[in-house]
């Protein structure tokens, strides 16, 4: 059987799966399991990737994952090298960790995303030895459940910095004690009815509907056909800084020559959203600041430790990755 396409492009959404060698186990204690979120944030932070939600179960893993910079494959693989690195050494032993290469669901987000949130949520309630338990008693288990980002989806005070949970919890209410409330009832409804996904699979790589699926071959796979040069990828990082730059005047007021003169939070979500999302480096952001790369690298890192503070920062922030998001840029 042929391998499934990889298909990555800008704002592009997946359900990543990755299983064991011979089905054994990757995590063997919670500490594989802390230092498989710790490294999961820091790879997230360097490739620059969205999480909307996540389950660890003993011998796999989901993800769904969002990546403004379509960069699946480079982050995968820095990632599942890294954990393989750190989980054989912890354990000494050598070889692979995984059985083959991750498998990867591109998604359309509109269609799919809420119901493979609660998909990849209900997955430690159907191994066997839970699958036959009743709809209470499994969600009595799932609320228990420490190692999936459930818990931030029905309690806010469980949120995880990690997860981004806007794009959801928009479909039932929003980031609010009835939003959450709305989801955890869904939750309860799929475990009566569950959810069928895979079925909806076309060619073991696409999850959409006829017209996502018709814009996918026309438009990202008739791309990678043509085989674009250098020099026109330059353009296209370019003309994504150009759009970066409108969507921040439109939110904030500013064009790029009062972005300069701030000091503050305003210019470090300018400098984050042109790395992130525009592609660019760090001293190509430094020059459009007229700073270093260094100074770009520790106002980013300012950034991260204001949006933990910050509510209004942070929903500003979510508002324009949103717009940047749904124009794949």
């Amino acid at each position: 059987m042929a391998r499934p396409l990889r298909i990555q492009y800008p704002g592009a959404v997946y359900h990543v799966t990755c299983r064991g060698n011979e089905r054994r186990a990757i995590f063997r204690d919670d500490e594989d399991r802390r230092t498989f979120l710790c490294l999961l944030t820091w790879s997230m932070n360097i490739y620059s990737i969205k999480l909307h939600a996540y389950v660890l179960m003993d011998n796999h893993f989901h993800l769904l994952v969002e990546t403004p910079l379509g960069n699946l494959g480079e982050f995968m693989r820095r990632f599942n090298i890294t954990y393989t690195a750190r989980f054989n050494r912890r354990h000494k032993r050598c070889g692979n960790l995984y059985q083959g290469r991750y498998k990867s669901i591109l998604v359309e987000k509109e269609a799919y995303l809420s119901a493979l949130s609660r998909y990849i949520h209900l997955n430690p309630v159907k191994v066997k030895k839970l699958a036959k338990n009743s709809p209470q008693a499994q969600m009595e288990y799932l609320c228990q459940y420490a190692w999936s980002s459930l818990a931030g989806y029905l309690d806010q005070r469980k949120s995880e910095k990690m997860v981004d949970y806007h794009l959801v919890l928009a479909d039932y209410g929003g980031e609010t004690k009835k939003g959450r409330a709305s989801y955890r009832r869904q939750i309860q409804a799929d475990l009566a009815t569950s959810i069928a996904v895979k079925k909806d699979v076309i060619g073991q790589s696409i999850l959409g509907g006829e017209d996502f699926i018709r814009w996918v071959h026309e438009t990202i796979l008739g791309e990678k056909e043509r085989c674009e040069q250098p020099t026109a990828i330059e353009i296209k990082r370019y003309a994504r800084k150009d759009t970066i730059l409108e969507v921040l005047e439109r939110e904030t007021g500013k064009d790029l020559e009062g972005l300069r003169k701030e000091k503050g939070d305003l210019r470090r979500i300018a400098m984050d959203l042109l790395y992130r999302y525009g592609g660019l480096k760090g001293p190509d952001v430094g020059s459009m600041f007229t700073v270093s790369y260094n100074m770009v690298s520790q106002e980013r890192k300012r950034l991260r430790e204001r949006l933990s503070q910050d509510q209004r920062l942070m929903d500003m922030l979510r508002r324009i990755e949103n717009t940047l998001s749904t124009m794949k840029i």
